[in-house]
């Protein structure tokens, strides 16, 4: 079987421009891309064809609106994707999309090709931009939250956060093989340049000695402390989780810091994007699948301007205003614990 892509999508023919469908709905991927976004694509055309609607994908986001970029998605064009990273419809950053008139000319595009609403699987700068395209243009919008990062307000996890946290666990398990054969202290930088939430639970389940998170002062002087005691008691091979975003700079810089304090030998390993790469993981196929069915059926029922999402694994509907203007609550809790679980 042929891979999709969107080069391998077919084009609109004239004619079925001419003729609307009783009922098209579009979907995109925009802004970084997350294991399970094309899990969440299969669900939404599946479910569109089952109940009589027909979907069309936006090739490269945003940027797909506004240079009128569409391709027809079926059922069979979405076969054999559930298993893949990345996202076959290809994803952008579009500067000009933040801009009313490129959501203007966003709207005509989606009016040329009888689309009746507009699925977003993104994450807080896609939440901005088609909202205020929804708040606008009158283009009614449901979106799905996709990010490794976790940090939209009004649903307990997003996809491709799972898959992230599972990659990094198994580099830092690696790592802490070579850190006890050498004695070293290893710094681990995450992504997460504005929230730690990778670094949090990659943390806690990677047996890490600190975790260096935006949310929390960085206090140099303290992590020497937790550093140095972990020696004196034995210990041959140290992890120090850190978010790229933490204040102090990033692990090379945190290191330094330490190294000047302790003169000690140290490596650093900054996994990077390749977090965000990869088979996702059965519970982010089945979160994905879970909010693809989710906004296609809330497109059809009429909702708009909402984001779909998951609480106590029941779906809900969180107004978009909300998502991106409220901070997702940060558990505190679990950081507090590392230092009584490092040992």
């Amino acid at each position: 079987m042929e891979l999709t892509t969107a080069e391998t999508l077919p084009s609109f023919s004239a004619e079925e421009l001419e003729s609307p469908p009783e009922r098209r709905i579009a979907v995109l991927t925009s802004g970084g891309d997350a294991p399970g976004m094309n899990a969440c694509i299969r669900a939404v055309v599946r479910t569109a064809s089952f109940r009589g609607t027909e979907v069309v994908g936006v090739i490269r986001g945003c940027w797909g609106l506004i240079e009128d970029h569409f391709r027809p998605l079926t059922s069979r064009s979405v076969g054999n994707i559930i298993q893949r990273g990345g996202t076959v419809l290809e994803t952008s950053r579009c500067d000009p999309f933040m801009e009313a008139e490129g959501r203007s000319k966003a709207a005509e595009n989606l009016k040329r090709h009888h689309v009746q609403g507009l699925i977003a699987i993104g994450g807080d700068g896609t939440f901005r931009g088609v909202e205020a395209l929804a708040r606008e243009q009158g283009v009614q919008v449901v979106g799905v939250p996709g990010t490794i990062d976790n940090d939209l307000y009004g649903t307990d996890y997003t996809i491709g956060y799972d898959t992230a946290i599972n990659t990094a666990l198994s580099a830092i398990d690696r790592l802490r093989d070579t850190a006890f054969s050498h004695e070293r202290v290893f710094f681990v930088e995450v992504m997460g340049r504005q929230t730690g939430f990778i670094a949090l639970e990659v943390g806690i389940a990677g047996g890490a000695e600190d975790i260096m998170v935006p949310e929390t002062d960085t206090d140099v002087d303290a992590l020497c402390r937790t550093i140095q005691g972990s020696l004196d008691r034995g210990k041959k091979g140290l992890i120090v989780v850190v978010a790229e975003g933490d204040e102090a700079g990033g692990a090379f810089a945190l290191a330094e810091e330490v190294k000047k304090r302790l003169n000690m030998d140290y490596r650093v390993a900054v996994l990077g994007h390749v977090q965000r790469g990869g088979s996702p993981t059965a519970r982010d196929r089945i979160r994905a699948t879970r909010l693809g069915v989710a906004a296609v059926e809330a497109t059809i029922e009429g909702k708009d301007r909402i984001m779909v999402g998951t609480q106590a694994n029941r779906i809900v509907h969180v107004p978009l205003a909300d998502v991106i203007a409220r901070k997702k609550p940060f558990d505190s809790d679990l950081l507090r614990m590392v230092h009584m679980l490092a040992g």
